[in-house]
């Protein structure tokens, strides 16, 4: 896996903390740093996300993509996952997750809540490479609602 990260105020005519990453398999995501009032310069313009939120949402993806698998797997009739993260940080550098709650919305027809959990469990305890990671500094916590069609 290959990704580089480009920051944009090098070339262009305006500073700030604007980056451009190009991931090896050819798609591109910004990302962006606050606006710093104190030291404009040294601030972004809120353009894209910030980098750690796009941590934060690639464990989201890598740990969704796992449970719809998982499910899809085990012949259950899924239509739908969504999963809202919400985190906290360490207040001092490096600022580390210490904290992440993730909870799950799965939608499907006759889908057993035993293997709802069942699929966050695999993905938490064996799948999913970005929580496992980040797991290592952070408490990661994870509840689901089963909505059924």
């Amino acid at each position: 896996m290959e990704c580089t990260v480009s920051w944009t105020g090098a070339t262009g005519a305006r500073s700030g903390m604007g980056f451009l990453a190009e991931t090896g398999s050819g798609h591109t995501l910004m990302m962006d740093g606050a606006p710093d009032a104190a030291k404009p310069e040294n601030g972004g313009q809120n353009l894209a996300p910030r980098p750690m939120e796009t941590v934060l949402a690639g464990t989201g993806g890598c740990t969704a993509y796992d449970v719809v698998l998982i499910l899809k797997r085990g012949r259950h009739d899924v239509r739908g996952c969504s999963v809202k993260l919400s985190s906290e940080r360490a207040e001092t550098d490096p600022k580390v997750f210490t904290k992440i709650h993730m909870h799950f919305t799965v939608t499907g027809k006759g889908i057993p809540a035993a293997a709802v959990e069942r699929a966050i469990a695999m993905s938490h305890d064996k799948y999913c490479s970005a929580s496992i990671m980040l797991g290592k500094t952070a408490e990661i916590m994870t509840s689901f609602d089963l909505v059924e069609l």
